[in-house]
């Protein structure tokens, strides 16, 4: 074996020799473009039931396999005070059928290697050629005869409004919501959303006949792409979903209109006290169909605004400024025509009033300064690249028949693609970015923590008007209340001291263990955590996941320290080593001094009055916020520069219990960036179960 390795390796070595001696590329020269791609776009095959769908199928011998996609064609319904009903349905359809159990439904899935699925608009099934007709009647079946019973809609519900629960105090979905609903007004198709209380309102019979009037074949279209012919395709279709009864006399549901912008641009703000940055959303309402003829110079004009890593607000917001870590652009175009513009980012709530101006110089920038030409030359490049790559998919050929009949679009709309992007010229640009590109009209709207960037907003000279994370006009909140007369930092130290045990109990505590599950959020494992302290600055981490074992270690043993991930060992910083070294003990409350602590204000933190204590330490200044009625800690905030970006670590405490005489947070969620962890304690011993070989 060996010798054949050596005898490969010379063999590949000489063939570069050789390639190298008379290819003779002369590398000081830029290869010249290879000819423009020639779209050829082969038309499916297409038939119509007589229930009203249209089929189109595309006959692709690559793989055996097979896939159909099923899509109603419905106008976009409002659902009013009953917002919820579609996602209870799309939730409740491919589970099963009248004649075929959930589980068992699920399981001949399974078996058969497949994949099926619905939404409240459409279904998918996919899988081996060799099972297509079996496959094709399974999702016939749940289609025509879904199993919708009430104790599924029960369930659903009930899941519906646990997750709405679970994102009560999200950035991103309040400013998704309300971003929506200013925009449109809360009363229009696109700019409604589902609350605990519309979910509430929604019966079983409303899912039912929603299914009834919404999910029929009569608009529907099903595009075949695969291993199979058009009359193979043709016997399946007209066999199982010929069976579907057109629905008469549906329902009339008027197009959505496009509702106007502010008269001026605006901030609206939304103050969510748990926000640890501030959702920065630049938007305004837009009338752009993929049919119009400045469809492809705007696509252009958006990109080179904020497409992607090249865009102006990219490089400006993060690569320059290093406000956030990314900043983009959307560009919405439906045949409707009602759609939205929107610049977006997030950043650390100290630049908030700075992103804005950001914002708004590079939208003012496209508008009046004409692009540069290699800008506009690579965006092209780009478009080009994406166009040719998805062609080799023959998904995207039944997408792009789908797509021109659904928005009338011209029969050649993407055979001419590229000639279209290649047209598009520097004034084209600068005029599309004019119309479609607001900075007189549009919304500001941000939502995050009002304690920390209002101050600075209103610098910004725009106005600024108030809303609820449901979209509700408020008036301005009050972000800091009076402090009691004679109050100061060390007496709310002292406070959470004895709240929690007093100072004589905390200093007989000389080592803690601690075990928590841990949730991170978009992880698809749960670790677990092991955490070990000793006085007087100790410490000790080890997480492991089931059937992985330690992942991730972190040791500090007084004098050195070192963290350890995927077999790699990196020291602790010189940092991070004097910083430990300074801790005093397990509770630092008990060694502050009056000097180091500053009481700046009372403040509110999810509802709950607290007192917010700046801590200076080492020439940083970090934040705890003391709980004003219990007097327990209930928040910390770090801010700490990381591989050249500034991240602020907020960290809750709650659900304290007692242990040995010493109340302990149970729960502590830590938001790091982009990164949520969330750690829940299954057991928590004191002066028990350490030694000081556990930081070796």
């Amino acid at each position: 074996m060996k010798n054949i390795k050596l005898k490969l390796a010379a063999f590949v070595g000489v063939a570069l020799l050789s390639f190298g001696v008379n290819a003779q590329i002369d590398r000081s020269q830029m290869p010249k473009a290879g000819p423009e791609p020639t779209i050829n776009l082969e038309k499916p095959d297409e038939f119509k039931l007589k229930n009203g769908i249209t089929v189109m199928v595309v006959e692709n011998n690559k793989l055996p396999r097979v896939s159909y996609q099923l899509s109603i064609d419905n106008n976009p319904y409002k659902e009013g005070d009953k917002a919820g009903v579609a996602s209870i349905l799309s939730a409740m359809l491919g589970n099963g059928t009248t004649s075929i159990s959930k589980d068992d439904f699920n399981d001949e899935v399974d078996f058969l290697g497949a994949n099926i699925s619905f939404s409240s608009s459409g279904g998918f099934g996919s899988g081996l050629v060799k099972y297509a007709d079996r496959i094709v009647e399974l999702m016939a079946d749940a289609a025509i005869n879904p199993l919708l019973t009430e104790e599924e809609f029960n369930k659903e519900k009930d899941k519906l409004i646990e997750n709405l629960k679970s994102n009560e105090k999200s950035l991103d979905a309040a400013a998704s919501r309300v971003g929506g609903a200013l925009s449109y007004g809360k009363n229009h198709v696109y700019g409604e959303f589902t609350t605990e209380k519309t979910v509430n309102n929604v019966t079983y019979q409303d899912v039912l006949d929603f299914y009834k009037v919404r999910f029929a074949p009569n608009n529907a279209y099903i595009v075949v792409v695969g291993d199979i012919d058009t009359k193979t395709a043709k016997k399946q279709l007209k066999k199982y979903f010929g069976k579907w009864e057109k629905v008469e006399n549906l329902p009339v549901i008027p197009n959505p209109e496009l509702t106007s912008n502010v008269s001026n641009t605006e901030i609206n703000f939304v103050d969510m006290p748990n926000a640890t940055q501030s959702n920065i959303s630049v938007t305004n309402n837009v009338s752009l169909k993929q049919s119009d003829d400045d469809y492809f110079a705007a696509l252009m004009a958006n990109n080179i605004l904020g497409g992607g890593g090249e865009g102006y607000l990219f490089k400006n917001l993060r690569e320059d400024k290093g406000y956030t870590y990314g900043a983009y652009s959307s560009l919405g175009a439906n045949r409707y025509g009602v759609s939205r513009f929107n610049a977006s980012a997030k950043v650390r709530n100290a630049v908030t009033d700075s992103a804005v101006v950001e914002f708004l110089k590079e939208i003012k920038r496209i508008r009046t300064e004409p692009v540069d030409p290699q800008n506009l030359k690579d965006a092209k490049a780009k478009y080009v690249g994406n166009f040719v790559m998805r062609l080799e998919r023959p998904q995207t050929i039944a997408s792009y028949a789908l797509n021109i009949k659904r928005n009338n679009l011209p029969e050649d709309f993407y055979a001419n693609y590229l000639e279209n992007i290649n047209k598009v010229s520097i004034e084209d640009v600068q005029r599309v970015a004019n119309k479609y590109f607001s900075v007189d009209n549009a919304r500001v709207v941000i939502v995050g923590k009002g304690a920390d960037v209002i101050e600075n907003l209103e610098k910004v000279g725009l106005p600024i008007k108030y809303y609820d994370k449901y979209a509700n006009a408020t008036e301005k909140p009050v972000f800091s209340k009076p402090l009691p007369e004679g109050l100061t930092a060390s007496d709310v130290v002292k406070n959470y001291v004895k709240a929690i045990g007093g100072e004589a109990l905390l200093r007989d505590v000389k080592s803690t263990l601690t075990v928590a599950d841990v949730t991170i959020t978009g992880a698809p494992f749960k670790p677990k955590a092991t955490i070990k302290q000793m006085a007087p600055n100790m410490f000790s981490m080890e997480m492991a996941i089931e059937g992985m074992g330690t992942v991730m270690k972190q040791k500090f043993d007084g004098k050195s320290g070192y963290q350890e991930q995927q077999g790699q060992k990196i020291p602790m910083s010189d940092d991070d080593v004097n910083s430990r070294k300074s801790e005093k003990g397990l509770f630092p409350e008990i060694y502050m001094e009056a000097s180091n602590i500053a009481l700046e204000s009372l403040t509110d933190v999810d509802g709950t009055d607290a007192y917010k204590i700046v801590v200076t330490k080492d020439g940083k200044s970090s934040a705890r916020y003391y709980a004003a009625d219990s007097g327990l800690l209930i928040r910390t905030e770090e801010t700490n520069e990381v591989q050249g970006q500034t991240i602020t670590t907020v960290t809750d405490y709650s659900n304290y219990k007692e242990v040995n005489g010493v109340m302990m947070p149970q729960t502590m969620k830590v938001n790091a960036g982009p990164q949520v962890l969330e750690f829940n304690m299954s057991e928590i011993k004191i002066n028990e179960g350490v030694t000081a070989e556990d930081f070796n």
